[in-house]
């Protein structure tokens, strides 16, 4: 199996047995931003939270060489179309360039990182209308010089 099947497989037992990304989580003992990610092929699994995925999700054992696979991380490079995913999209063209300035202007000239990162999706409820929290916490490189 590919990264493309398992991640087929998972929608479709995900979907016919009624589990949550935060479900399937729990039961591997992730965050639910990672194994989100993780199903969809954009992380590779560590062979003990593979084993567990595959042992929770009752997929075939052939999926487990594609978990652990390191990931191609790429995507589409056009705008997107889902609303949602634009939006992201949106807020990076309109604030990328304010964020880039504010990390520099605290941290200096450097980046932060998406590898020694982590991710968190809350929910913060509100008599206006709920609001979506999202947490992105990256260490910060520096660039070096030399």
């Amino acid at each position: 199996m590919n990264k493309l099947a398992v991640t087929e497989a998972i929608f479709a037992i995900k979907n016919d047995k009624g589990l949550t990304w935060e479900s399937i989580a729990d039961a591997i003992g992730m965050s639910d931003v990672w194994t989100t990610s993780a199903c969809l092929g954009m992380n590779s699994c560590p062979e003990t939270e593979a084993d567990k995925l595959i042992s929770y999700l009752g997929l075939p054992a052939e999926a487990k060489a594609a978990l652990m696979a390191y990931p191609t991380k790429e995507w589409d490079k056009s705008v997107p179309q889902d609303p949602l995913i634009y939006r992201l999209y949106e807020v990076v063209g309109v604030y990328g360039d304010t964020l880039k300035e504010v990390i520099q202007e605290k941290f200096g000239d450097g980046i932060m990182s998406a590898i020694d990162f982590s991710m968190s999706v809350d929910k913060e409820e509100d008599p206006k209308g709920d609001r979506v929290v999202l947490t992105l916490n990256g260490k910060f490189l520096p660039y070096k010089t030399w």
